[in-house]
């Protein structure tokens, strides 16, 4: 993986952590369904924009597999997380997020984009028991509702992960902005139903529109199109390396501006779960090289 593209990833995974505190912000205000409809719209509607901008043509002749890669990247994460974010702190979701890596391991090796292997079998295990960690011994109350939204959590991670060889095999077949743009119509036209819906429940403050700005223009929008041309370089395995920083961004952010508490429960779940990550991606930073090329969840 060339350095840029790792830095990228950095960048995307400072953007994608933060993403977690604007949907603990949101949510509340604008409800769950409204959030991604607003999200998925601005998102779709900046793509465009680009589009447009650089003469790109939609790939109409591709709907079916668009739908697809918007069904698993885009709307079902979006309306998980954003109903998870009305019962679980932001740190709490960015730190759930990292079990997409794990998702993505298994997809890789399921579409024969990489191979399971003895240590990336472990990192799995210690993964799903840094998740119950999390889970269990954070600081917040682990009853039904939230280990309700702690599975939505790794629902949507788990659509996260495998989506991602999907995505690979897509950017063969089209622009990454076409891809990018492609998944967000799709997911528009699945989440405004109920978005529609319920917006007379929305209370659209300056707080939430501006929360709900920066997830659809930078978060989705933007940094999609971002993380598909690095996918297209990089095996995807290689793409989701960097995910273990995301819980750290998450954390940060949920802590400095929403106050959130940071307990031992969680330093020994995340533990895991960043030990988990990277064991399934072979990263090691003492290695000269960085990165390694093997498939990305």
């Amino acid at each position: 993986m060339q350095t840029r593209h790792f830095a990228q990833l950095i960048g995307l995974s400072a953007l994608w952590g933060a993403s977690f505190l604007f949907l603990r912000i949101a949510s509340p205000l604008l409800g769950p369904l409204v959030l991604a409809g607003g999200r998925v719209g601005l998102a779709t509607l900046t793509l465009a924009l680009i589009m447009r901008w650089r003469n790109h043509h939609w790939p109409w002749q591709h709907a079916r597999e668009l739908l697809v890669l918007g069904v698993l990247s885009v709307a079902l994460p979006f309306l998980l997380y954003a109903w998870a974010a009305l019962r679980l702190p932001a740190g709490y979701s960015a730190l759930l997020n990292t079990t997409a890596v794990l998702f993505g391991t298994l997809a890789s090796a399921w579409f024969k984009e990489d191979t399971l292997t003895a240590r990336k079998l472990l990192g799995c295990l210690c993964g799903f028991a840094g998740v119950a960690l999390i889970v269990r011994l954070g600081p917040v109350q682990p009853d039904a509702a939230t280990l309700a939204a702690a599975l939505a959590c790794i629902t949507a991670a788990a659509c996260y992960g495998f989506s991602t060889p999907l995505m690979k095999r897509a950017t063969t077949r089209m622009q990454p902005l076409a891809i990018a743009a492609g998944i967000h119509l799709a997911s528009l036209v699945l989440v405004l139903p109920g978005a529609l819906w319920t917006l007379p429940q929305a209370r659209f403050t300056p707080t939430a529109l501006g929360a709900v700005l920066v997830l659809g223009v930078i978060t989705s929008g933007l940094a999609y199109w971002v993380h598909l041309r690095i996918i297209r370089h990089v095996s995807p395995v290689a793409a989701m390396s960097p995910a273990f920083m995301i819980p750290v961004f998450g954390v940060t952010w949920g802590h400095l501006f929403l106050g959130e508490t940071v307990s031992p429960g969680i330093f020994a779940g995340a533990a895991l779960v960043l030990l988990a990550t990277a064991l399934v991606t072979g990263f090691n930073p003492l290695r000269r090289s960085g990165v390694p090329e093997g498939p990305a969840p």
